[in-house]
C-alpha cells in the first residue's frame, strides 16, 4: 500500500497533476483529482507500470466528484508476496555463505514459508539469529573536515566514524548520521554499465526517498557521500550535481557476483517482510552414524 501511494505521488508530480487530499484509508489509496482528462492520464500511468510489473497492478473504483480510490488487485498480492519470498531465499543463502554454514536447501515452501535444510546442525538457534538481522544500509556524507588517517592518529570529530571499503578496505571518516536508509530503496539489481560494461548494482528509491536525495544532494554537490551496508563502505561517489531521478548505481573493480550480492544486500535492507520461525526440527542420522 506505501509503495502504490509512492508511485501514485510520483505520477501526479511527475505529471503535473493538480490533486488533493492523498492518502491510505481502509486499505485503498484515496486522491481526488478535478479534471477527467488527469484522471484518465494517471490511469493510464498505471495500466503501463503495471505491464512491467505485475506487482503494480492495482484496481481503480470511482467515488464521485473527482474522487478516485485505489487499491492492489489479488494478483499484485501474490506477485508482491512470490517476489518477497525470492528475495529473502537469497539473503539467507547469502548469510549462511557469509558465516560458512554448510548449505543444503533453502527453497521456498507454499506461498508464504521457506524451508531451510542444514547437515550436521544441532543446535538451530545462531542460524536462527542470522535471519532476524536485517541488512543495515544507509546513505551518509563523507566527513571532509579530517583524513581518514589523521582521524585513526588522533579521534574523529563530534557525530563522524571510522568505516572501512568492502573491497579495499581503505578508512573512510563518514557521518554517523544517516541520509537515507534502507526502507527508502524500492529495488536493486545487478547490471553492467552501458559504455564500460562493469558490473554494477543499480538501486531506486520511493517517493521520500527520492525527495531527500534530492534534497541532500543539491545540498552537498561537489562533496561526497558513502553508500553503507552493514557497516563497510561499498562506494562513495562524488555529487556532480542534485540527484532528482531517484535512482543511482554502485560501481567499482567489482565482479559479477560481487555486484549480484551487493543489489542482494540492498533488497534486503528494504524487505518489508519479517522472517520467523513457525517450526523446527532436528533430525537424528540413520542408524545413529554421523
Amino acid at each position: 500500500m506505501t509503495e502504490l501511494r509512492d508511485d501514485l505521488y510520483r505520477i501526479l508530480k511527475e505529471g503535473r497533476v493538480p490533486f488533493s487530499g492523498l492518502a491510505m484509508h481502509d486499505g485503498t489509496v484515496e486522491v481526488r483529482i478535478v479534471e477527467q482528462k488527469d484522471r484518465d492520464r494517471v490511469t493510464s500511468k498505471l495500466a503501463s507500470a503495471k505491464d512491467t510489473n505485475p506487482s503494480h497492478a492495482v484496481s481503480i473504483a470511482d467515488g464521485g466528484d473527482g474522487l478516485m480510490k485505489l487499491a492492489p488487485t489479488d494478483a499484485a498480492f501474490a506477485q508482491r508476496l512470490h517476489e518477497l519470498v525470492g528475495d529473502s531465499v537469497d539473503m539467507i543463502e547469502q548469510r549462511l555463505r557469509d558465516t560458512g554454514v554448510k548449505l543444503a536447501a533453502v527453497l521456498p515452501d507454499g506461498p508464504d514459508r521457506i524451508r531451510v535444510v542444514l547437515p550436521g546442525v544441532k543446535d538451530p538457534a545462531p542460524v536462527i539469529a542470522l535471519f532476524n538481522k536485517r541488512v543495515q544500509v544507509s546513505i551518509r556524507l563523507v566527513d571532509v573536515s579530517l583524513s581518514p588517517e589523521d582521524a585513526l592518529r588522533g579521534s574523529p570529530p563530534a557525530g563522524s566514524e571510522i568505516l572501512y571499503g568492502y573491497k579495499d578496505k581503505a578508512p573512510y571518516l563518514v557521518r554517523k548520521e544517516s541520509a537515507l536508509v534502507g526502507d527508502d530503496i524500492s529495488s536493486a539489481f545487478p547490471g553492467f554499465e552501458s559504455g564500460t560494461g562493469r558490473p554494477v548494482a543499480y538501486f531506486r528509491f520511493n517517493a521520500r526517498g527520492t525527495r531527500r536525495l534530492a534534497h541532500v544532494t543539491a545540498e552537498n554537490v561537489g562533496k561526497p557521500f558513502a553508500i553503507v551496508l552493514d557497516e563497510q563502505v561499498f562506494s562513495a561517489p562524488v555529487i556532480r550535481e542534485p540527484i532528482t531521478g531517484g535512482s543511482g548505481q554502485i560501481s567499482g573493480e567489482f565482479t559479477t557476483e560481487e555486484v549480484n550480492t551487493i543489489a542482494m544486500m540492498l533488497r534486503a535492507g528494504s524487505l518489508p517482510g519479517r522472517l520467523s520461525v513457525v517450526e523446527q526440527q532436528v533430525l537424528e542420522p540413520l542408524g545413529g552414524k554421523p
